[in-house]
């Protein structure tokens, strides 16, 4: 699928301003960036508080606040969340709703994420699902929508943050909102957006299909999980039924104006802001080792969620304690937390520890829509689309308004853009004249209660706690690794996933992987999994559990879930590098696992490198590159030249195959499916994707291609990195360059970027390692695209002996010395010691700021 656009807002004319005016005295300057660093020690009021709330952080000012009340703690939690990080929160409600132009005014990209979030309806889906939380969830989100507002309450806009200050330059900015506990649900639809999976790929098949022109041809690009290569999560499960099979219909996909449909869709709904990062980067690891094959005798368990990069990090560190656990204060957990929602997302209580990875459930579906005067063709009959009128506030423009329509199966995405850009087209025979359109299907927009799941997860014990929040942990869908200190380990599958019928004689498969029409019913949803018959495990025999987005069950068994998994490569990986330690009699402790989270090992190279060093370089230059190669240990570590040189064959490698064949914008990634495709190929000397289509009277086959790549990747590389091979450095080309999502843009002046966007860092790893520092082949660049946004290692032996490292810093304000200073250690791949005890907590603290009751 075609990059996302980025939304580039446009204030660079401000920032000069600013910049201009701040370059007359450098006290300026100081007073502007560092007036919203927050108190941090001594004492303040806090309206609202029942009694008095102690935040001791850390030498990295990682807070971990004491309480007596759950409403002490998550008043407390909202106030230190807005000191640390409010412009971050205001400006992802701002995106939640569907507002992002009040924010920042006048701005094309901003208008076109409103125009799409509001036919989304993310923030209409968050107040619907207010009702139907457990009362103990309304209270906690709410008493921290209170401690929010009451920090609110005691500063002016500009010491809140200095993004204020540079934004009220040119707009006429008004005073924050309070905080509602629904901007707290919303976010929750911006994690389901960034983590539901296919249905990138589901569009890419369909518009890939223009170009190709055959529906195996393209399901070539996409194929089936190797799981004889790699193995699946979970090894065995039981087969669960699929839905009765109906009759197929017949769909047109060659059809222009039906191409014009997708890609008009697909314009829209990349014009989305990234929260948590998107493409084949996206993923995560996890695994937890029981204590038969640990050092203490009780399990180990670790997790690195793999998002998008930005600044600050999208994950901040906490500590919630209750100084007695009772019924009114049930909560001693530490760990991740997302600023704007109350609670711990992952990490560990005093008996649990828990990690998440994205399942990669099939949870969206593109309906294509016959449409016309205002009603959709379905069954035979005309059926009136439901509409709803939206106003969006632009900040010193004028109101839009647009009319969002749906179908019953989603809102129609095809026309948010550009509703003038799709013609009426002919249907079959006796058919009613429409036109088409496409409208999403996502399991995200029925009201659902994962926020009562985040609670439970935090109070959770053993697994079937485990299982009961599973069962409300519905969207976005998770694999959930834990470990136990009474010395359990297990895997629970959650998520709304849909039940699809099998349509037989279908020309395109019914299973969700390619767009389906919408006006025959068979191709319905038809319910939604039960909870009980997703996949899960307790203590499996082998005394490991790997899930790291691979497949979760052997082809055909458990219920049906995706057939867009990630390949497999990482997580078969981490799971050789276990066996192999537990073969050898090794016992496996926190540093041996933070080191594996830190492996290089290349799975490309094992793939190719024995067919680039077959084919002969005939040119003496052209073979130093391939020299690296034949002595390359196949790890792409940041100081490795052949790593360098061998990313630089791989992207080229891409272009030579497959850009002839493509629709333009749609040049490979380079993720784990890529490896996948590639892998296959490699056994068809002579196969037809191989030729270059356009050298006329030429067919290329698999050596020439893979020569070809080698002599391109020796010279892109001594243009960028000089004439001799030993210079090349993998870590000169791969930087982790977080950035700023209003103000870090190259548009806006020297200064301003400096200031909020922190010195990008070399690293190693790359795309389907281990150590998962995505980059993009296709984008020309080698720059790092998506990454472990955090790391942790619990050891459940002594929860204190357990590590933590976040991507950039606890603190927002790019004035603050925590802004980036775990970016440095995190690049190295180390980690911080994560106390967790009382003891350890008043031993780490270096600042202690008491919350006293306030009027």
């Amino acid at each position: 699928m075609p990059r996302r656009r980025a939304v580039r807002l446009s204030l660079a004319a401000a920032a000069a301003i600013l910049v201009l005016a701040l370059a007359a005295t450098a006290v300026g300057t100081v007073l502007v960036v560092r007036e919203p660093l927050p108190q941090v020690a001594g004492r303040v009021e806090v309206p609202g508080l029942g009694a008095g709330v102690t935040v001791s952080r850390d030498e990295r000012g990682v807070p971990f606040i004491e309480a007596d009340t759950s409403g002490d703690l998550f008043r407390a939690q909202g106030y230190v969340h807005a000191q640390d990080r409010f412009f971050e929160m205001d400006y992802r409600r701002h995106v939640t709703a569907g507002r992002l132009s009040e924010l920042v005014g006048e701005n094309p990209d901003a208008l076109e994420a409103d125009a799409v979030i509001r036919t989304l309806g993310w923030r209409r889906v968050a107040e619907q699902e207010w009702e139907l939380l457990q009362p103990e969830t309304r209270e906690n989100l709410q008493a921290y929508a209170d401690g929010v507002n009451a920090y609110l309450d005691q500063r002016d806009r500009s010491a809140l943050a200095v993004e204020y200050s540079i934004l009220d330059v040119r707009l006429d900015l008004a005073d924050p909102e309070p905080w509602t506990p629904v901007d707290s649900l919303a976010w929750l639809k911006a994690m389901a957006w960034d983590l539901k999976a296919n249905y990138a790929d589901e569009l890419a098949r369909g518009m890939a299909f223009e170009t190709i022109g055959d529906v195996a041809r393209v399901d070539e690009l996409f194929p089936a999980y190797p799981q004889e290569v790699n193995l699946p999560i979970l090894q065995a499960s039981s087969v669960q039924p699929t839905a009765a099979a109906q009759q197929a219909t017949t769909v047109d996909l060659s059809s222009s104006h039906l191409q014009e449909a997708l890609a008009s869709a697909e314009r829209a709904l990349s014009s989305v802001p990234n929260l948590l990062g998107e493409g084949d980067g996206i993923g995560s690891n996890s695994w937890v080792v029981s204590g038969t094959h640990t050092v203490s005798g009780l399990p180990v368990l670790a997790n690195d969620p793999h998002l998008g990069i930005s600044a600050p990090g999208i994950w901040t560190q906490i500590g919630l304690h209750c100084r007695e656990r009772s019924v009114e204060c049930p909560y001693d957990v530490s760990g991740f937390s997302f600023a704007g929602l109350p609670g711990v997302v992952i990490g560990h209580n005093g008996a649990l520890a828990w990690g998440l990875t994205n399942l990669g459930a099939d949870v969206t579906d593109f309906f294509l829509e016959r449409v016309s005067d205002g009603t959709a063709l379905l069954d035979g009959e005309r059926v009136p689309l439901s509409t709803r009128r939206e106003v969006i506030k632009v900040n010193g423009g004028d109101d839009v308004e647009i009319t969002v329509r749906s179908t019953k199966h989603g809102p129609i995405v095809s026309d948010v853009l550009d509703i003038d850009a799709l013609g009426d087209v002919p249907v079959p025979e006796g058919s009613p004249y429409g036109r088409y359109e496409v409208a999403l299907g996502w399991a995200a927009l029925t009201p659902g209660r994962t926020a009562d799941a985040v609670f439970a997860l935090a109070q959770a014990s053993d697994a079937d706690d485990v299982a009961a929040a599973a069962a409300m942990f519905e969207v976005p869908s998770q694999n959930i690794v834990y470990a136990t200190t009474d010395g359990h380990i297990g895997y629970q599958a959650p998520g709304r996933i849909p039940v699809r019928a099998d349509v037989v004689d279908s020309v395109l498969p019914s299973d969700g992987s390619w767009p389906r029409p919408g006006w025959d019913s068979a191709y319905d949803w038809q319910g939604w999994v039960p909870a009980e018959q997703m996949p899960a495990v307790q203590d499996p025999a082998e005394g490991f559990v790997v899930a790291a987005n691979q497949a979760v069950t052997p082809a055909g068994a458990g219920p049906y879930l995706t057939s867009d998994w990630d390949y497999g490569f990482r997580a078969q990986r981490i799971r050789s590098v276990l066996e192999e330690q537990i073969r050898s009699g090794e016992q496996i402790d926190v540093a041996t696992t933070r080191s594996l989270q830190a492996d290089v090992d290349n799975p490309y190279a094992r793939v190719l490198l024995p067919a680039l060093l077959a084919v002969d370089v005939p040119d003496s230059f052209d073979d130093d590159g391939q020299d690296l190669l034949r002595t390359w240990d196949m790890r792409s570590d940041a100081d490795s030249a052949a790593a360098a040189y061998f990313a630089s064959v791989w992207s080229n490698l891409l272009e030579l195959t497959f850009w002839d064949d493509l629709p333009e914008g749609y040049e490979p990634t380079g993720g784990a499916r890529w490896l996948e495709v590639v892998r296959r190929l490699l056994e068809t000397p002579d196969g037809s994707w191989w030729d270059d289509r356009s050298t006329v009277g030429v067919v290329e086959g698999r050596d020439e291609i893979l020569t070809r790549a080698l002599v391109a990747a020796r010279r892109e590389l001594t243009a960028d990195l000089g004439k001799d091979p030993s210079d090349w450095r993998w870590g000169k080309v791969h930087t982790a360059a977080p950035e700023h999502d209003v103000l870090g843009s190259p548009a806006l002046p020297a200064p301003v970027r400096r200031l909020v966007n922190p010195t990008p860092r070399e690293v190693g790893g790359g795309a389907a390692l281990v150590n998962a520092t995505a980059w993009d082949a296709g984008s020309g660049s080698f720059g790092v695209t998506a990454a472990p946004a955090m790391r942790m290692v619990v050891d459940l032996a002594d929860l204190d002996s357990s590590a933590w490292v976040t991507m950039t810093g606890a603190s927002g304000h790019p004035g603050s010395v925590h802004y980036a200073d775990q970016l440095t250690p995190w690049a190295e791949g180390r980690l911080f010691p994560w106390p967790f005890s009382a003891d350890a907590i008043d031993e780490a603290a270096s600042d202690v700021l008491e919350l006293e009751p306030g009027r």
